[in-house]
C-alpha cells in the first residue's frame, strides 16, 4: 500500500519515517481521556455556585458586614471576605478527589492535560485565580467555544482540564 505524504514534508527532503512518528503522536494524542463538554461544565459551575458560593456569600454579606449596607461600605474587604473561603473550600475539593460537588453530579473530573493524572496542588491554586479572570473578562470563558477540546483560558494557563469520567 503506498504511503501519502504532505507536499511539505517531499519539498523538505524529509524520510517517511519522520512522517510515521508524526502519525504515531498524533494517534498518541487521542487517546488522552475524553474531554467534558461545555453544557456539562457550565451545569457544574452552576450547581458549585449554589452549593458552595452562595451560602459563603450570605454568610459574610448578613452575618460578618451586617447586611447589604455594611457590605456596600466595604465592598473590597467584603469580597476578599468571600473569595478566600471559596478558594480554600474549592482548592481542597479538586486536591482530595478532583471533584467539587458540581463537577461530581455531572461526571466531571479534574486532571493534569499532558499526562490525565492528578493535578499539580500549584496547578489548582493557578487555576482558580485564571478563572477569576476569565469570568471578569468573559473572553477567558469564551475560548472554550473555539477549540476542540473545550479548554477556557484557566485550563490553558495552568495546564488543567475537565474531563468525563463517565466515559473513562
Amino acid at each position: 500500500m503506498a504511503q501519502t505524504r504532505r507536499f511539505r514534508d517531499v519539498k523538505q527532503k524529509k524520510p517517511i519515517s519522520e512522517q510515521l512518528d508524526k502519525k504515531e503522536s498524533k494517534k498518541s494524542q487521542k487517546d488522552l481521556p475524553p474531554y467534558a463538554s461545555i453544557g456539562n461544565k457550565t451545569k457544574a459551575f452552576i450547581t458549585d455556585l449554589f452549593m458552595l458560593l452562595m451560602p459563603i456569600m450570605y454568610i459574610v454579606v448578613y452575618l460578618v458586614m451586617g447586611g447589604l449596607q455594611g457590605f456596600s461600605e466595604h465592598l473590597m474587604k467584603g469580597w476578599i471576605y468571600i473569595l478566600v473561603p471559596n478558594f480554600i473550600i474549592t482548592f481542597l475539593f479538586f486536591w482530595r478527589s478532583a471533584q467539587t460537588p458540581g463537577c461530581r453530579a455531572y461526571g466531571i473530573k479534574l486532571v493534569d492535560s499532558r499526562s490525565g493524572g492528578e493535578a499539580h496542588p500549584l496547578a489548582l491554586a493557578l487555576r482558580y485565580y485564571f478563572e477569576l479572570i476569565s469570568i471578569i473578562t468573559v473572553v477567558g470563558l469564551l475560548i472554550a467555544y473555539f477549540r476542540k477540546d473545550h479548554k477556557c483560558l484557566h485550563d490553558l494557563l495552568s495546564g488543567t482540564v475537565l474531563v468525563d469520567t463517565d466515559k473513562t
